[in-house]
């Protein structure tokens, strides 16, 4: 359900009135039948909102300028977009995404791999700080196709003339109002410069501050404005809010968690150092919790973020930065632990469960000294909100909160050409590890991870070990 769907400047339409929309079935798209059918392996079963809106427009090149959260489909609809738009013949980077956060970049490649799989040849490039440049600058020259990163690593390439943009068809800026907010405006723009004005540009935007409209009118040449219903995503999400009284915090939250038994839950915190002692305190007493904030490497995020993701770890405490561009389909429950100032990010933080349809539930702790942000939600979101006390008993001792999955560490890769066949059919040579056994796979460029049923993982551990994956022997070992 979309609220507006017009041009840019044009003024909504009035409440009731007929919105066009378009079929939900990905075959009205024109597309090739290979890449048809292999949007429908991936279990695209029909377009989400946005894609119904948006996809139509980006494959007749129009730009667009849409409010679209994590989690709606935003990224189907514009890696469909440029991929469609791919010349495979000419080895130029023709369409160039530009992401807040490495971990986003991370994710749009991974999926726009995924959309690609029925295109031979079709390269995609990841281009992020926080890695070596030099083998970045080698990658180049081996023609990619399509390039995603952050703007200060990829203006540094553009500027050793290691990145070349004469070529760009399609321009996509994702999350632009945490771009934005980090303080990008004056890179992306010297990017943008770099580019054809030719090009077609996609701008997604989660929230809608007055400064994306500005960016717009800069960059874009009469966009499709989209923006979708924030009403509709009330119906899908219980929120609750407890006013703490004398209650310890920490304390309330975990016996929150031991009362409700999110099967995954993101914890919202404000600082780094909050974040680590809340995760380490969960886990002392029997959670499985990780914490996710800027202090950690690239390597350790990446960990983390997999852990989550593939149910070793259900429990996620992080920074509002951190968090921003994870996009777990099945998050059960979000809690503020800290209510933000802002109340455009509460409505965004809270919006990350309760996807698809299904139900969520959103928690949010409050102390004496937050309740004016409490009423600044109410008057934002156009809602009744009722402070709750938090009765609920303390925890005593140890918990038992056991994560579903475990996750096996393989030191091998997309370099080594090891595959996700390849981990399934190397753990279920053993006949008494099936796979249904066998949960998400994750394979990065030299190193790999695989969950696995918690109460199989030691012996999965061992077939991994002491078998072969390829014709080789990796190494192997379980993460804790």
């Amino acid at each position: 359900m979309l609220l507006l769907s017009a041009d840019v400047g044009d003024p909504p339409r009035p409440s009731g009135t007929p919105c066009n929309m378009s079929t939900s079935d990905f075959s009205t798209l024109g597309l090739d039948s290979a890449f048809l059918e292999n949007i429908r392996s991936l279990e695209y079963a029909e377009m989400t909102p946005i894609q119904s809106e948006a996809l139509p427009v980006i494959l007749k090149k129009r730009d667009v300028l849409a409010q679209a959260k994590t989690g709606s489909g935003k990224t189907a609809a514009f890696g469909i977009g440029l991929l469609n738009a791919l010349e495979i013949s000419n080895y130029q980077v023709q369409a160039l995404v530009i992401c807040p956060t490495r971990e986003l970049s991370d994710q749009v490649t991974l999926e726009i791999r995924r959309l690609a799989r029925t295109s031979a040849n079709t390269k995609v490039l990841t281009l992020c700080g926080g890695k070596p440049i030099g083998p970045q600058i080698t990658s180049l020259t081996r023609n990619a196709h399509v390039v995603v990163g952050t703007p200060g690593r990829l203006l540094k390439l553009l500027e050793k003339g290691a990145l070349k943009l004469g070529s760009v068809q399609t321009l996509v800026l994702d999350e632009a109002d945490r771009l934005l907010e980090m303080g990008f405006y004056d890179d992306i723009m010297k990017i943008i410069n770099a580019t054809p004005a030719s090009r077609q540009t996609l701008l997604f935007s989660a929230t809608y501050p007055d400064q994306i409209q500005k960016m717009s009118s800069r960059i874009q040449s009469n966009p499709l404005a989209i923006r979708l219903d924030t009403e509709h995503q009330k119906t899908e999400i219980k929120q609750k809010f407890y006013s703490l009284g004398n209650r310890d915090k920490q304390e309330t939250l975990i016996s929150l968690l031991q009362h409700f038994k999110p099967e995954s839950c993101l914890v919202f915190c404000t600082t780094r150092i909050q974040c680590q002692e809340i995760a380490d305190a969960l886990r002392k007493i029997g959670f499985s919790a990780l914490a996710l904030h800027g202090d950690l490497e690239q390597f350790d995020r990446d960990q983390v973020l997999v852990q989550f993701s593939n149910g070793s770890a259900p429990i996620l405490v992080a920074t509002d930065v951190a968090a921003r561009g994870i996009d777990i389909k099945d998050l059960a429950a979000v809690v503020n632990y800290e209510l933000t100032p802002d109340p455009e990010m509460h409505v965004h933080r809270v919006g990350r469960t309760g996807r698809a349809g299904k139900s969520g539930l959103a928690i949010s702790l409050v102390a004496d000294r937050e309740k004016h942000r409490v009423k600044a939600i109410e008057e934002y979101a156009g809602i009744n909100i009722t402070l709750e006390k938090a009765t609920f008993p303390s925890s005593n001792g140890l918990v038992q909160e056991t994560a579903p999955m475990s996750t096996l560490f393989i030191h091998g890769g997309r370099k080594n050409k090891v595959r996700a066949g390849d981990i399934l059919g190397a753990i279920t040579a053993d006949a008494w590890l099936t796979g249904d056994k066998v949960g998400k796979i994750d394979i990065f460029d030299t190193f790999s991870y695989v969950a696995v049923h918690q109460g199989v993982a030691k012996q999965a551990l061992k077939v991994l070990s002491k078998g072969k994956i390829k014709g080789r022997t990796f190494r192997v070992r379980l993460l804790r």
